[in-house]
């Protein structure tokens, strides 16, 4: 898939304030500085469309950017560590939650995991409620360029062990960096076999 256009559509701090639409929508979600704006940016060719920051708790609504005039790209509060009042997060949390399970055009959220660390307590819970409510999502293992072939493919295998203690089968996973572009069009590509399958009603 080549990214054509891409504009910023809307910010809603709830479910019922998105935007009105049939198009497919895909969300990206994950822990606090995982580096979730960087990859948006990077996909979609524009490197400023998602505010990028050193601070965690950048993204505190949901955002919405239509995507060739075709779908949405759906950029979602982290989860996780963030320096914001409690009862502000949970809020967030809620929001997120509400429109993760309800949202009748959501087709797939990309759960971006950042691979230099140990499986995280935080990621693997996520992963269960999205699994125990059947949301369809993909993993996508982000700042790869940060560790070495052997300490990557290491670190991948803790995940999947993790993940295998109560899953059956493992889902679909991408490996990313923004740095060298990496994983950019294996993710695209998945995007666009989905709509696809979403416009023919599969």
């Amino acid at each position: 898939m080549l990214i054509h256009s891409a504009s910023f559509i809307k910010s809603s701090p709830t479910l019922k304030e998105c935007p009105a639409t049939l198009r497919p929508e895909f969300g990206f979600i994950g822990r606090s500085n995982v580096g979730k704006s960087s990859l948006i940016n990077m996909l979609t060719g524009r490197k400023k469309l998602a505010k990028t920051s050193v601070k965690p708790g950048k993204t505190r609504t949901i955002n919405h950017f239509l995507i060739n005039d075709l779908w949405y790209l759906v950029d979602l509060p982290g989860y996780g560590y963030a320096r914001v009042p409690v009862k502000l997060r949970e809020k967030w949390v809620r929001a997120t939650e509400e429109y993760i399970l309800k949202r009748e055009t959501l087709v797939s959220l990309f759960v971006l995991i950042d691979i230099r660390h140990k499986p995280q307590r935080s990621d693997i819970e996520f992963m269960e409620l999205l699994g125990l409510n059947q949301v369809a999502f993909a993993r996508v293992f982000t700042k790869s360029d940060k560790l070495s072939t052997s300490a990557l493919k290491k670190s991948i295998g803790q995940y999947n062990d993790a993940m295998l203690d109560k899953w059956e089968s493992l889902p679909v996973s991408f490996i990313s960096s923004t740095v060298n572009g990496s994983g950019k069009d294996d993710i695209l590509n998945y995007i666009e076999e989905s709509i696809n399958k979403f416009s023919n009603g599969v």
